[in-house]
């Protein structure tokens, strides 16, 4: 009875910090999915300038569409600083491995986990500088950028890959590894090319080029936003089933103590009962 008393308490302490947790996943939550909300258009507005100017001449050229033939790799990998979230960094690290296959590549980490995870299997990190995903803000996501683009233009990499996860709801969040450059943008054919009503100054070329580290340092942001609600989510799921589960488990508890308090009653009663008709 007394072991399982000390069950009972140690449950419950559980219960009282899962709960708390919860409480606190939900609060962030709802401040996540307000930054998720208000990043959206701004990278909308930056990818509707970017199609246009590149659909708009099939002359068009940038080192930023140029396709290459290498298949030198760098992963934008973004996870969560700490653990308790359910599958959340297992998934999105579990869908890095899978999109690269066997592949040479690098990654630029952000969050705990993540450079504690590909440190572990050997793999070669661009920089550690902004392994705190919790702290980074908008300025680190364009120093992010910058870095990534002057990479790229030097031909260190052959094209550059963002891994995230996606929040869909407060139940469902979905891993999700996108090609970030070379931009993707259809050309048209020649003698197709629609009539642009914008006058680009200096020139088109040079206005696309300038705008191709913004856009990037608006989609890492974005899909930082994205994780950060992803996390706060899963971690409120994980807590609120850990919370149930330290339920049924003191009503369980609850269940035994009384059986082996009413064994040891009726077993006091037994032995006086016993010992009254001995002395008669």
């Amino acid at each position: 009875m007394k072991e399982i008393k000390l069950r009972i308490k140690s449950v419950q302490s559980t219960m009282q910090i899962t709960k708390a947790m919860e409480l606190v996943a939900s609060s962030k939550l709802r401040r996540a999915k307000e930054r998720v909300e208000h990043s959206r258009p701004y990278f909308e507005t930056l990818y509707t300038t970017l199609f246009d100017i590149a659909n708009a001449d099939s002359e068009f050229s940038s080192p930023y569409l140029a396709k290459r033939e290498g298949h030198r790799r760098l992963y934008i990998v973004i996870a969560g600083d700490r653990g308790l979230a359910g599958g959340y960094n297992a998934n999105i690290l579990k869908a890095v491995a899978a999109d690269a296959g066997d592949s040479d590549y690098c990654v630029l980490p952000i969050g705990k986990k993540t450079v504690e995870h590909f440190e572990r299997r050997g793999v070669p990190l661009l920089t550690t500088a902004f392994a705190e995903a919790g702290s980074l803000s908008v300025s680190d996501c364009f120093e992010i950028s910058r870095l990534v683009c002057t990479k790229f233009l030097a031909g260190e990499f052959d094209e550059i890959r963002l891994a995230f996860t996606q929040f869909v709801s407060m139940l469902t969040q979905t891993p999700s590894v996108l090609s970030v450059l070379p931009f993707d943008a259809p050309r048209p054919k020649p003698g197709h090319e629609h009539k642009s009503l914008m006058l680009y100054e200096p020139s088109s070329e040079a206005v696309f080029d300038a705008i191709i580290p913004e856009y990037l340092a608006g989609v890492v942001y974005g899909a930082l936003c994205e994780s950060v609600a992803s996390e706060q989510g899963a971690r409120r799921t994980a807590m609120d089933a850990a919370t149930k589960n330290a339920g049924e488990m003191i009503d369980h508890l609850n269940l035994y103590y009384n059986r082996a308090r009413q064994a040891a009653i009726t077993q006091e009663i037994t032995e006086i009962v016993a010992g009254a008709d001995a002395e008669a």
